[in-house]
């Protein structure tokens, strides 16, 4: 009988250069019982990122262990569904596909407040659309995208994405999760009209995404495998085929190449606001 870890002793380094697996997979017939065994080693494999996904939306009025099972849905349709022969890294199709699964869950399940049905009906079309331009693309679509993919107008997405904030309502009486003592972080009500000094980290985020999305591929593939997947330089050298030192200058260019962007379109997007 072969060794599993569990999860607790599962590591990131279980799904690293995982897409050999699915070559496997595909070489074998369906009908195949190694065919199903491979399957389930590859979700096995890629467990704890289930894991990581579930534990981002926590906090939210959903138990951690139903999110992860529900996330746990997602990695398994993603592994199904995938095909390597698009020469995309199966990390960038799984995390969107999971992540989807666990915003239906919170759609369907979570609605704090009257949504028209029409936006609850659109929702469910998002996931699976977003999943398939997401393996078309190698990238997570845009809402324009989106729409045309969908066949309906860009205000119809844009509000059916912003509907997706009526998850469930907190009390404002919940304490703020943190490292201090159960009873010493501030209530939400206590925090309503401060300042959010995150905010200035999203408005940057936010700016920074279209320049991103413009970059040459090898440039764009490097700082997603160094800043969404945390590879080291040298973990990235290996993948790409280049010392870690060419992937070190490769980072500081890039990073300084969308600091100067960055810095010269935001004036002017200021002033036309």
């Amino acid at each position: 009988m072969s060794k599993r870890r569990n999860d607790s002793e599962s590591t990131s380094d279980s799904y690293d250069n995982i897409e050999p697996w699915f070559e496997k997979l595909a070489a074998l017939d369906p009908e195949d019982p190694r065919h199903t065994a491979l399957r389930e080693e590859i979700v096995h494999r890629c467990l704890p990122l289930a894991g990581n996904i579930a534990r981002r939306f926590a906090n939210r009025g959903q138990e951690l262990e139903d999110l992860t099972q529900i996330a746990r849905v997602g990695l398994m349709n993603a592994v199904i569904r995938f095909d390597v022969a698009q020469g995309r890294p199966f990390l960038a199709f799984a995390v969107p596909t999971i992540m989807g699964e666990v915003r239906r869950h919170f759609r369907d399940h979570s609605w704090a407040v009257r949504v028209p049905r029409g936006l609850k009906e659109l929702q469910q079309r998002l996931g699976p659309a977003t999943d398939i331009l997401t393996h078309r693309l190698g990238r997570v679509p845009t809402a324009r995208e989106l729409a045309a993919e969908l066949g309906v107008e860009l205000t119809e997405v844009t509000q059916a994405l912003v509907a997706r904030n009526a998850y469930a309502s907190e009390s404002l009486d919940t304490q703020h999760s943190g490292g201090g003592e159960e009873g010493s972080m501030p209530a939400l009500r206590e925090t309503l009209g401060v300042v959010e000094p995150l905010y200035g980290l999203l408005e940057d985020a936010m700016a920074v995404r279209p320049l991103i999305a413009a970059l040459p591929e090898r440039e764009r593939q490097v700082l997603i495998m160094r800043f969404w997947e945390n590879r080291s330089q040298a973990e990235i050298g290996s993948r790409l085929g280049c010392s870690q030192m060419q992937v070190s200058r490769i980072l500081a260019t890039t990073l300084e190449k969308l600091r100067t962007q960055a810095m010269a379109e935001g004036p002017a997007k200021r002033a036309v606001a």
